[in-house]
């Protein structure tokens, strides 16, 4: 016999082949392929090599791990020799199937060990000899250079570099690599990002030319505004960090670091702010000022300086330009100003392409939105800083044919582009609009029959992404900041259509090297200082706990509870201290309801939502618990959990009405959704929001805890079809109406009167793949290892389906309604099982692929009930078919 199974699409640490990983342990991952159905892995065998020859030879020295019997496919921590610093690791598998056949190793994939302790720096910061007096005046961008002469032909060459706050490096006048926006922004006293580059293909033999261009970036934030990041304790002048490692011929190595011989000058970025925008005269370019020959006699040598303060560590996943998109149109508002409209709100910077005389200046300003006049308005976004431009790039020409042009230390949010000072008039091709997002990859689509859906799909994914540039953000535009409830409440959304797990990781360590001892969490994170004592509260401080347990639920991502485990329990005794008999009155609520302005004027009382935030937290942390083998820590918050819900019950819940606290859609949800009501009270509170939302004519009231909260609660208890109403309406306030005034991002509030792209009612996504396709994780097996398929079918629907990327391959529902039956396909990937349930009356025929279910392969169990089937599947593609359309309304 052979085998039925394939390895393939390896994995460390969620990525692919990746360069400066620095966790003692990394997590190895596979996915299978097979033929048929019900497929499963019984064992594993990874080696684990230092050279691509070693594995290949079948030789492990620095792990084997023998035959595993275990189905473990995903998170596989290795466990061999200890690691060195820079040691690069090959890796392959093989499994044994269910009849126990082997398979053939898969194909080798690798990675390699960063920089791992202090010790492991033989490089110095280095910085402009001349102190940064930090007055907020900005200086031009500094350009560093170094030379190397290089005696044998190169083997293979790394570098490892920090910049901060951003960073261009070039070799041999070429940029290395095609990150953005490096290194990633951090609370930089107490951890810095460096970044690993292999260039082995932009060195050679004989003279080598280093540069590197600095920009301010959150390290230097000079720009005066409400958050205080002019006072932040890290802040300082621009610096660098670099170390270069080349291996020669020979097997020996020369290593270059950023020391005092290093030379430093100026160039044509004569200014950069991260909130206000870049000035670049290019008649100030320096030609060559990167490669070999280039004269520096003029140049001034560098000054060792006082480093950030940080830990080191690799950042992982960068930021990139991922699209480029062409203007939708040019418009002459008045004479010389050009409004140009990219079609698309979105995340990033203007491309420009221009031929102008010497000294020509171009304005570029960027907005999401238009006045009454036809030009850009930024009102809605300019309302926080308080000096300086809002998102404004100039470029003066040097007078030489066409120059192309483009930012390289800020980004913006916007639709809309005024173009001022261009000599002539601007087509749609003198601009190109680069999208800037973190590079995590696609993971999910969602589609159905109906076009408004769809579009409030693609408004979210674009919300998603245009407010992840590093750290998940609030809005890309007025702040850029890491607002905590923002970002819990979108993460399920995240998780199913995006790879982002690498992403959350960093930003949950954000967290943990924010946290005061006391356990308190500020509102947005990384945070200068600003935001603990306003802006937070258990609504936001929750994404310390929420985020990780998706990652559990979503990625079967073990290590992340572990590691914030400690930080979890400090915040939830700090939640503990701050309430009163058990209930928590901190925090801001069901922020940007209809027609509350500023985000305030909540129905819902504050105490309400963090009480129930906190008894969530409680449950929990008492799962996490149980999952690290803590049970006494698990018994002791699902104590707390019964308190803190009993003292719920006490001071909101009313059992004669069936009301909780003011009687409002987003009280009576939240306290079904955090599963504050007892079993036999559920019917009189889902009574409560079911007549509360009828008393609105079906309108939502609703800010963004409410709107998690009502249409998953609706679900769970039974009545999709008014959750469904709410998806679906165009009405003021809805998602759809936002789709009907030509959103293509999901905005602040329901008025559209603030920001136009925010993702903080971006759960909605995540509603489409759980309810409409049915896709559900499972807690007990994470990951997807099993899932459940429950669909629902409204009765104005005639097709969903949608697809997800897990760590064991695609998951897939698709439901159609054509000739009088309902058609669902499934697609399972090997190694896992689901669970599918479809709307079936007593004597109805169910199949699948035309066979009785029964007597369908791969099916494990069937179980029918007066409306509805379910069945247990094995790996496969399944095609099942009900006799007669059904709809849950």
């Amino acid at each position: 016999m052979t085998c039925a199974l394939r390895p393939e699409g390896l994995t460390c640490e969620y990525l692919v082949n990746p360069l400066g990983i620095d966790t003692p342990a990394p997590r190895l991952s596979w996915q299978l392929r097979a033929e048929g159905r019900g497929q499963r892995q019984r064992a594993y065998q990874v080696l684990v090599a230092g050279s691509r020859e070693a594995l290949a030879a079948g030789r492990g020295e620095l792990w084997d791990s023998g035959k595993v019997e275990s189905a473990q496919s995903m998170q596989v921590p290795y466990a061999g020799e200890a690691l060195a610093a820079r040691q690069a690791c090959w890796w392959a598998v093989r499994v044994w199937d269910a009849d126990d056949q082997p398979s053939a190793y898969s194909e080798p994939a690798c990675w390699e060990m960063g920089l791992l302790t202090e010790a492991d720096w033989q490089a110095q910061w280095i910085g402009v000899p001349t102190q940064h007096t930090m007055d907020g005046t900005p200086r031009p961008a500094p350009h560093f250079r170094r030379t190397l002469a290089v005696e044998q032909d190169i083997i293979s060459a790394r570098v490892y570099v920090s910049g901060l706050g951003y960073h261009e490096l070039y070799i041999n006048g070429q940029k290395v690599g095609d990150h953005v926006l490096d290194p990633l922004f951090t609370r930089y006293d107490v951890r810095t990002l460096y970044v690993a580059h292999d260039v082995t293909a932009l060195l050679k033999s004989g003279e080598n030319a280093l540069g590197v261009v600095l920009g301010t970036g959150w390290y230097n934030c000079h720009t005066p505004e409400v958050w205080d990041f002019t006072a932040a304790p890290w802040r300082h002048q621009p610096k660098l960090l670099l170390q270069l490692h080349v291996t020669l011929a020979d097997g020996s190595e020369q290593v270059l670091v950023s020391d005092a011989s290093w030379k430093v000058g100026t160039g044509p970025l004569v200014f950069d702010g991260l909130r206000n925008g870049e000035t670049y005269d290019a008649r100030l370019e320096i030609p060559d000022w990167a490669k070999v020959g280039f004269d520096d006699t003029a140049w001034s040598p560098v000054e060792i300086i006082t480093a950030p303060g940080g830990i080191l560590t690799a950042e992982t996943l960068p930021c990139r330009v991922v699209e480029t998109l062409t203007p939708k149109s040019v418009t002459e508002v008045r004479p010389g100003v050009f409004v140009i409209d990219i079609g698309q709100n979105m995340t990033g910077w203007a491309q420009l392409h221009v031929s102008g005389p010497d000294g020509t200046e171009i304005t570029l300003r960027y907005a999401e939105k238009l006045g009454e006049d036809g030009d850009i308005d930024q009102s809605n976004i300019n309302v926080f800083i308080k000096g300086g431009d809002c998102q404004t790039d100039r470029y003066i020409c040097k007078g030489e044919g066409v120059e192309v042009w483009e930012p390289r230390f800020t980004y913006h949010g916007f639709q809309y582009v005024q173009v001022t000072g261009f000599p002539g008039t601007p087509t749609v091709d003198s601009l190109r609009a680069r999208v800037v997002r973190s590079a995590f990859p696609s993971a999910g689509t969602f589609e159905c029959s109906n076009a408004m859906l769809n579009a409030i799909q693609q408004a979210t994914r674009w919300a998603y992404v245009s407010n992840f540039v590093g750290i998940p953000t609030d809005c890309p535009h007025r702040e850029k900041n890491g607002w905590t409830g923002d970002a819990q409440i979108a993460a399920e959304t995240g998780l199913f259509n995006y790879a982002a797990a690498p992403a959350y990781e960093k930003w949950m360590r954000d967290f943990k090297d924010i946290q005061r001892p006391s356990g308190q969490l500020p509102g947005i994170v990384p945070t200068g200082g600003w935001g603990f004592n306003w802006g937070s509260g258990p609504a936001w401080d929750s994404a310390y706990l929420n985020i990780p347990w998706y990652l559990y639920l979503y990625c079967g991502d073990t290590a992340v509870l572990a590691e914030h485990y400690a930080g979890m329990q400090r915040y939830l005794e700090y939640m503990q201290r701050m309430a009163t008999d058990g209930i928590v009155s901190f925090g801001l609520g069901d922020w940007c309801p209809p027609n509350s302005g500023d985000g305030y004027g909540h129905d819902c009382p504050i105490p309400v939502t963090s009480t129930g935030y906190y008894y969530s937290n409680c449950r929990t942390l008492a799962r996490i618990a149980e999952l690290l083998g803590k049970p006494k820590d698990a018994a002791r918050y699902t104590a707390l959990a019964e308190g803190v819900k009993a003292a719920f019950t006490r001071a909101f819940y009313d059992p004669a009405t069936g009301r909780v606290a003011d009687g409002g859609q987003t009280s009576q949800a939240c306290a079904l959704f955090q599963g504050l009501v007892e079993p036999a009270e559920v019917e009189r509170v889902l009574a409560r929001l079911i007549a509360v939302i009828a008393e609105h004519d079906g309108k939502l009231t609703f800010g963004i805890l409410g709107a998690k909260y009502v249409l998953n609660a609706l679900v769970e208890y039974g009545r999709p079809d008014l959750a469904y109403a709410f998806a679906a309406q165009t009405d003021y306030p809805s998602w759809g109406h936002w789709i009907a005034q030509g959103a293509t991002t999901l905005w602040e509030a329901w008025e559209g009167t603030s920001s136009r792209n925010h993702i903080m009612f971006g759960d909605i996504s995540a509603w489409f793949f759980k309810t409409l396709a049915g896709l559900r994780p499972d807690a007990d097996a994470p990951g997807f290892q099993h899932f459940t398929v429950t669909p629902y079918f409204p009765a104005d629907l005639d097709w969903v389906q949608a697809e997800h990327d897990t760590a064991y391959g695609r998951i897939r529902s698709a439901w159609r309604r054509e000739a009088g039956s309902l058609t669902l396909e499934v697609e399972v990937p090997v190694n896992t099982t689901a669970t599918i349930t479809l709307p079936a009356m007593t004597g109805v025929a169910v199949t699948e692929s035309g066979q009785a279910l029964e007597n369908a392969e791969g099916i494990m169990s069937v179980t029918r009930e007066d409306t509805q089937v379910t069945c247990t599947v094995g790996s496969g593609s399944y095609r099942f078919q009900v006799a007669a359309v059904y709809c849950s309304a």
